[in-house]
């Protein structure tokens, strides 16, 4: 799971943007849903790179809001 940077979300379009932060929360809940039954992640680091993923969505949505 790679990172997305401030400068691409925020050049992203807010379709996109809303697009992907539903990508990102099903992933979620996937990889949520693979911890809850024993299973192994697929990498150790994807719940929290998920998260901060939405995160940062969020906020830059947040920031565009208030401006």
């Amino acid at each position: 799971m790679a990172s997305l940077r401030a400068s691409e979300i925020r050049d992203m379009s807010v379709e996109e943007r809303n697009q992907k932060l539903k990508e990102l929360q099903d992933e979620l809940m996937h990889e949520r849903g693979v911890s809850a039954t024993g299973g192994a992640p697929t990498s150790p680091g994807a719940i929290r790179a998920i998260r901060t993923n939405i995160a940062r969505i969020l906020t830059i949505q947040k920031e565009e809001e208030d401006n």
